[in-house]
């Protein structure tokens, strides 16, 4: 064996292990055309039209009750938005993003003298370990590690997104 090709070897062993743990995974499987949120349930769909493709438990803003009006609430936001953007760097493993605030939130928002708040994103649980009953965010939504390394493979930007109380 040469030099160079024990080098390979020994370069195709080595990155072995990080390709078998890396958080990005390809999806090939029917476009996922809308994301359902329900609240109440703690349940969010993917859907290929009318059919349900995948479903998730999910976790909320620590005060769940109510639609996000305000910066600092707590609330997740309710209505329709679309995923605008992703973050593969994200400190709650990987995310994507939601368009709120949209004009209405921001005019409800302006009207109390108040800001909207934003950066709303459907991320992972990050490095803590988490119950699955409590409520934590600041108002995104939350699923376990591996279920967003899936999310994050299936939902594009500008997929619509409906948040349901």
């Amino acid at each position: 064996m040469t030099v160079f090709s024990r080098r390979l070897a020994l370069a195709l062993i080595a990155s072995a292990p990080l390709a078998a743990c890396s958080k990005f995974i390809t999806y090939r499987g029917p476009q996922v055309t809308r994301v359902e949120v329900q609240k109440t349930n703690r349940k969010m769909y993917l859907f290929h039209h009318d059919q349900v493709l995948e479903a998730f438990d999910i976790q909320l803003g620590f005060t769940a009750a109510g639609p996000k009006q305000f910066e600092g609430d707590g609330r997740t936001p309710e209505g329709r938005y679309m995923i605008d953007r992703r973050n593969p760097d994200s400190s709650f493993y990987l995310s994507i993003g939601i368009d709120y605030p949209n004009e209405e939130d921001r005019e409800f928002a302006s009207s109390r003298g108040l800001k909207p708040g934003g950066d709303i994103f459907i991320h992972g649980w990050g490095d803590k370990r988490r119950g699955r009953s409590n409520d934590w965010t600041a108002g995104c939504i939350a699923v376990k590690n591996r279920e967003m390394k899936k999310i994050y493979a299936m939902v594009q930007n500008g997929t619509p997104i409906d948040i349901f109380p």
